[in-house]
């Protein structure tokens, strides 16, 4: 159950940046479609966090500590833009357009991640 709460709230942080970031955009026809395409797309944003993030940070772990982690700034830009990218390849209708769109993208999801998913209980509690 916890899987299924962290997909929606990533896939209400992505729909918030489609609203408020020029350069990312969602073209659905309908509500539901809408919701579908965000979904997927959240699952695709989670695998692929999930699978490249703990080896990139291992292999530039260096970069890291030189630049005070704000590499990871532009590693999860170019990880909004490699999820846009295979969104494109299954044909759905998610599209980063630029660089700055997704550092600001990533950025945005990030931090909306963070307080909803503060404000759902863990299970821990």
């Amino acid at each position: 159950m916890g899987i299924i709460i962290r997909l929606v709230i990533t896939a209400i942080s992505l729909w918030i940046a489609t609203l408020v970031i020029d350069g990312i955009d969602l073209s659905a026809d309908s509500a539901a479609g809408k919701a579908g395409t965000l979904l997927a797309v959240a699952a695709i944003f989670g695998l692929v966090n999930a699978i490249l993030r703990p080896i990139i940070k291992t292999v530039g772990c260096g970069f890291y500590v030189f630049t005070l982690g704000l590499v990871a700034i532009v590693v999860n830009g170019l990880l909004f833009m490699l999820t846009s990218w295979i969104a494109g390849k299954l044909d759905l209708g998610f599209h980063v357009d630029g660089f700055i769109a997704a550092v600001l993208g990533a950025l945005l999801v990030g931090v909306v991640s963070w307080l909803l998913n503060m404000l759902v209980p863990d299970g821990d509690d």
